[in-house]
């Protein structure tokens, strides 16, 4: 006869069994529950968020993000490239676009790119071209292109899009010159001094070795004077002279050939009959030019 006194292994002291201990401690609503699994997840957060954080200083260390560029670019890992360059922290759109124009020619007017660069509104583009490739810039970022263009303008769109990266405010609006404006060349203050030189070089060689003929028919000097050391001294000033001389030739001819080939490319990219090279795609006819103002352009005006 059961101990009326007993308690069944199978039940606690307020008549509950194991299974309804269990249901009651993992009933949903229970504080302890809930805040042991939020400190799990934020635990995981946290964590992910320091290593995201520790690899972008690194990457900060490791790059010079004033002077970026193509190389750059290439040694960057896609891992690096996304902490580097926060997708919610891209500037895209028109803004971008607008960023990229100004950057693009102001590096046009210092030299470090030769392109033509237009500024499309419907739909919004940039399209910078030369006589050796050619680069489309969309608003979200992407490019489509070939040649030199396009490696010169990867590394100006990763900037721009960029909030830290500051781009020029005033630049000018047609960088690239007309053909018939480009000068035959520079620096002809040095090529007209280094002619002086030349030019005193000469006259001093040849009142040397009129010398050394004077000395030698008795005219002037004596006997010790070298007739040898005055030919000698001659010839080498006259051979100074001709030496300068010829570099200022060169340097001048060098320049004509210069001049004449840098207005050989901007005629190649339309800048005089505003016609673009023909492995550049044709865009849409809104973009032509012709239409309602819908491209803004450089230099074709």
């Amino acid at each position: 006869m059961a101990d009326p006194d007993s308690t069944s292994p199978t039940e606690d002291e307020r008549g509950n069994t194991p299974a309804d201990s269990v249901t009651a401690e993992t009933e949903p609503g229970e504080p302890v529950a809930e805040g042991d699994g939020a400190e799990a997840d934020d635990g995981g957060d946290s964590g992910e968020a320091l290593d995201t954080e520790a690899l972008r200083k690194q990457v900060e260390e490791k790059y010079d993000f004033d002077n970026f560029g193509p190389a750059d670019m290439a040694e960057m890992t896609a891992e690096e490239w996304d902490v580097a360059f926060d997708e919610d922290s891209w500037i895209t759109g028109d803004e971008l676009l607008d960023r990229v124009t100004r950057d693009l020619r102001n590096r046009v007017a210092n030299r470090d790119v030769f392109a033509r660069i237009e500024r499309h509104r419907d739909p919004p583009r940039v399209l910078a071209y030369s006589d050796e490739g050619y680069a489309v810039i969309y608003p979200d970022g992407s490019l489509e292109g070939e040649g030199t263009v396009m490696r010169d303008v990867k590394p100006t769109v990763a900037l721009c899009s960029m909030d830290s990266y500051d781009v020029p405010e005033n630049v000018p609006d047609r960088p690239l010159p007309e053909p018939e404006s480009v000068p035959e060349g520079g620096g002809e203050l040095g090529n007209w001094m280094l002619q002086a030189i030349a030019g005193a070089q000469f006259l001093a060689g040849i009142a040397l070795l009129g010398g050394a003929v004077l000395a030698t028919a008795g005219v002037i000097g004596n006997r010790g004077t070298s007739i040898a050391l005055l030919v000698v001294a001659g010839a080498a000033f006259i051979g100074v002279s001709l030496v300068l001389f010829f570099t200022v030739a060169n340097a001048r001819l060098s320049d004509t050939f210069r001049a004449e080939e840098y207005r050989d490319r901007l005629r190649a990219i339309g800048l005089e009959d505003g016609e673009r090279p023909e492995f550049v795609p044709e865009l849409d006819p809104q973009n032509s030019g012709s239409g309602d103002g819908a491209t803004e352009t450089d230099e074709a005006g």
